[in-house]
């Protein structure tokens, strides 16, 4: 049996590595998404929640230490992961391991991405990995650190941290959201934006996170201090996201409510970039056992049906139609009612004679029968929240529904 030496060599350094998540940020652009969740737990893509995409790519990679940093109204998010990831094994050192917020060596909550990490430098060191987060090209550059980056249109550059890197792939300048993104010198249209995942040799982290903490004169964020300040002075180097024939592999950035609704309905399309049916490379999660999806009345007028959709278990179609929409589980519609181009997350009852457009739609929500939405963004925008894009957010609370906490 042949073995293919780079593969041995990821499987060997993936032992040794502990990947941390951090997991505890509101991601405010996500509006009323986010107010009584964080924004990692947020459902996606039908069954899933935003953070089982990071955790799951870590696993598939051979990744089996994962920390998950926690921190805002994280309830929903720590009972996700305690149900739905604990099939790994302990005995073999694998685990995902909650860590939340709470005050290990300072008086304060995180002040930033970086503080997140020195407030749980005790649990780093106490599973002695050799790398944190590893990528096979952050051993062969022998770098310090290493930046996965991606190539984005220049007017979504502002949101990220962008970077100059030379021909090695060494990053020679970057800038946390700058006003003016640099370009890329062959591809005007385009800047290297950082994807927020950073490779760190541990000893070098542990010593540059603790310089960190003494410096009163930063926020103690990766993007905006750390990296920028290592610069000069270290093996910064850059990863470009590709897959093995070049072409840019997928990503998105979910931090926005038309980013979000779009990047679902994306998934409906007839060979989506991202493959949820890859059995290669599956997405783990917890979901509920449901029965199956159910389309039901089949009368001229007044039929259960779902075009050109994606219905998870659970739902039921009652003399509905839904089109070009991701409806999640147990999703009730009831007779004579219209959905299309929406978004429509777990337990979200519509009634009858509804027809309801460009929306998102939150857990849990009641829709009253002959509501419409999606038509009239002036009339949608006294009562719910409408995107730059003409994306409709309801949520419970704007239709008098104060539930206080999300499932």
């Amino acid at each position: 049996m042949t073995v293919n030496p780079t593969e041995r060599l990821v499987s060997r350094l993936t032992k040794k590595t502990l990947a941390l998540v951090l997991a505890g940020g509101r991601g405010s652009r996500l509006k009323n998404l986010t107010d009584w969740r964080a924004k990692p737990a947020v459902p996606f893509g039908g069954k899933y929640r935003i953070i089982d995409f990071p955790l799951s790519n870590c696993v598939n990679s051979g990744i089996r230490r994962v920390g998950v940093l926690t921190q805002y109204k994280a309830h929903s998010l720590i009972r996700h992961v305690q149900k739905g990831w604990g099939f790994l094994r302990g005995e073999f050192d694998e685990f995902v391991e909650l860590l939340p917020a709470q005050q290990r060596l300072e008086s304060n909550w995180y002040l930033g991405t970086a503080n997140a990490v020195y407030q749980n430098i005790d649990i780093i060191q106490g599973h002695s990995p050799d790398y944190v987060l590893i990528l096979a090209q952050h051993v062969k550059n022998r770098a310090d650190v290493t930046v996965g980056c991606i190539e984005v249109p220049l007017e979504q550059a502002r949101a990220f941290g962008v970077m100059s890197i030379n021909a090695d792939k060494r990053v020679e300048r970057f800038v946390e959201k700058p006003a003016d993104p640099e370009t890329l010198p062959d591809q005007p249209g385009l800047a290297m934006a950082s994807m927020g995942i950073y490779v760190f040799s541990t000893r070098f982290l542990l010593r540059i996170l603790k310089e960190d903490a003494n410096n009163r004169d930063t926020e103690h964020d990766f993007g905006k201090d750390i990296i920028p300040s290592l610069i000069h002075e270290h093996r910064v180097f850059a990863y470009p996201f590709r897959e093995a024939m070049g072409k840019q592999a997928y990503w998105r950035d979910v931090g926005t409510v038309d980013a979000y609704w779009a990047t679902n309905l994306e998934l409906i399309d007839v060979t989506p970039d991202l493959n949820l049916y890859d059995k290669e490379w599956p997405i783990w999660t917890y979901q509920e056992q449901t029965p199956p999806a159910k389309f039901i009345f089949s009368d001229s007028g007044k039929r259960g049906v779902a075009a050109d959709s994606m219905v998870a278990g659970g739902c039921i179609i009652s003399g509905a139609y839904i089109k070009h929409s991701l409806l999640f589980s147990n999703v009730r519609v009831e007779a004579d009612s219209q959905v299309e181009n929406s978004v429509i997350l777990p337990e979200v009852s519509i009634g009858r004679y509804c027809r309801i457009r460009n929306a998102v739609i939150d857990e849990r929500t009641v829709v009253p029968d002959g509501t419409v939405i999606g038509e009239n963004p002036e009339e949608d925008s006294k009562r719910f929240y409408v995107s730059d894009q003409g994306v409709v957010l309801v949520t419970p609370e704007m239709l008098g529904q104060e539930l206080h906490h999300a499932r």
